[in-house]
């Protein structure tokens, strides 16, 4: 077995690395070559939380397991909240492949999930990108949606206004004005991102005009919620995975409500394999549910396996 640790990630797996192999597993879920395996997340108390992700991957030879989860006390100690590992197998024997740290893994793979809505649902001719969230995945967020498109402004708001200014240093790097606005003025941005742990919707149905985009990205636990379920109900929803979109995803509150079924909700691999037509036309609202799914993990880490074993790096053990 292979283990590469988390401080080899940056090397070997790129933002672009990332995107490429998120958008192929999506493509292999739609297609039937690749499905998750049911969630397992358990709350510990004290706002920590704790689960797996997992997955079986035919088309691209994986299968393996997440382990990990979200700790808030960790800033203080000088790590960051969320907290994981990537266990890999082979999967026509069962044997053990390789372990992998999962942190930067982790935000790669959301950011790209993120960048592959954005690219896909969009308008073409989207200039203002709003940030709702200013924690440690907002960066990769922001970095990840300018790779898709060419905005010319960033407008931002986050519960505690005194984390911004780090975003509007990532924003500065990319050479984008950057503003923090309150929630009234996300109506400004052509694709707004979402990217908070809340447990109460922030951003509402008024807070968003016509075709606009939306990738929610922090509402992965039954409980958490970023956007209003009215805000859902009136958009075209997508999602990385329908069965996770519903119970522990943003939609998991319209659902609850009657407001949204499940029949309504496209999976994204759909647009990326064809079969569905994506955005339809200017004005609608588009809204792509991000839960983050297993495969996902999978085929990031399948990533850095790869290029660890081209360079000779990481260290190899008898199990």
């Amino acid at each position: 077995m292979l283990i590469v640790p988390e401080a080899l990630i940056a090397d070997l797996v790129s933002p672009e690395d990332a995107f490429a192999a998120v958008e192929a597993v999506f493509a292999a879920m739609d297609a039937g070559g690749a499905y998750n395996f049911p969630v397992v997340r358990e709350a510990l108390g004290e706002g920590r939380q704790y689960g797996f992700k997992s997955g079986l991957d035919r088309t691209g030879h994986l299968l393996g397991v997440k382990a990990g989860g979200y700790f808030p006390g960790n800033a203080a100690k000088g790590m960051i909240n969320h907290q994981s590992s990537v266990f890999l197998f082979d999967p026509d024997t069962g044997r053990p492949v390789a372990m992998v740290g999962g942190n930067l893994l982790t935000a790669l793979r959301t950011a790209a999930a993120s960048a592959i809505s954005i690219d896909r649902l969009a308008r073409t001719d989207a200039k203002v990108l709003g940030m709702v969230g200013a924690g440690h995945q907002a960066a990769f967020q922001l970095r990840a949606a300018a790779r898709v498109r060419r905005f010319e402004k960033v407008i931002a708001w986050n519960l505690h206004p005194d984390m911004l200014p780090r975003l509007g240093a990532v924003a500065a790097e990319l050479g984008l004005p950057f503003e923090a606005v309150p929630l009234e003025r996300m109506v400004e941005a052509d694709v707004i991102v979402t990217i908070t742990s809340s447990p109460a919707a922030s951003l509402m149905a008024a807070h968003v005009s016509p075709g606009t985009h939306l990738a929610c990205m922090g509402t992965d636990t039954v409980g958490k919620q970023e956007v209003d379920p009215a805000l859902v109900a009136g958009a075209s929803l997508f999602t990385d995975e329908v069965a996770q979109s519903v119970t522990i995803g943003e939609a998991q509150h319209a659902v609850k409500a009657g407001l949204v079924d499940a029949t309504a909700i496209t999976p994204l691999g759909a647009v990326i394999t064809g079969r569905h037509r994506g955005r339809a036309f200017d004005s609608e609202v588009t809204l792509f549910d991000g839960t983050g799914v297993g495969l996902q993990d999978l085929a990031v880490a399948g990533r850095a396996v790869v290029r660890a074993q081209e360079r000779g790096l990481g260290s190899a053990i008898d199990v």
